[in-house]
């Protein structure tokens, strides 16, 4: 009876290492926002655009919502009325929400990358359990302001969710790279 207990001198316990989510990610293919708001741009078909619907939201903020991932991107979209000091009040605003981060993240990253249409943007890019780990801003300065934040429905920790954050990180640049501003 003690035999079945026990183990044979040849057999050494080994622990299995952690498990992860098995994560299976389709391949991307874009369509063309419908032109119903003052900015257009490519997003990936497996997402679903959806309006903001909370209190303060205004008719131009959106939801580009990944169900199979439980995340969406929110955009925030605001009339700059060629006010230097609107803008301003507006970076700071977003610079504000990313570095409400701070408690839980360990590296926050910021980016100036040079978009396609000539424009530039602000990539912040977020590590640590923290609830947005992708931020983007971008703005004519004159007209148009945009800004992005990435955000996950789920209780998953981030070190297990970052093919998902990479690959949704991938449809935000290219987002941003086919965004374009309406008149």
């Amino acid at each position: 009876m003690l035999s079945a207990c026990g183990s044979s001198p040849s057999e050494n316990y080994i622990p299995k290492p952690k498990g992860f989510p098995r994560i299976d990610l389709p391949v991307a293919d874009y369509t063309l926002l419908e032109p119903t708001h003052p900015y257009q741009f490519e997003y990936n078909k497996v997402a679903r655009i959806l309006p903001d619907t909370f209190a303060r939201s205004e008719p131009d903020w959106i939801f580009i919502n990944y169900p199979t991932f439980h995340a969406s991107v929110q955009l925030t979209y605001k009339p700059v009325r060629n006010d230097v000091n609107r803008l301003r009040a507006m970076l700071e605003d977003s610079y504000k929400l990313a570095a409400r981060h701070n408690i839980k993240a360990y590296a926050i990253e910021e980016k100036k990358i040079r978009l396609k249409s000539g424009l530039e943007a602000s990539l912040i890019d977020l590590s640590g359990e923290v609830p947005s780990q992708v931020q983007f801003i971008t703005t004519d300065s004159t007209t148009h302001f945009l800004r992005g934040a990435l955000y996950f429905n789920t209780a998953t920790e981030n070190d297990s969710l970052q093919p998902v954050i990479q690959y949704i990180r991938k449809d935000i640049l290219h987002l941003l790279n086919t965004l374009t501003w309406r008149k």
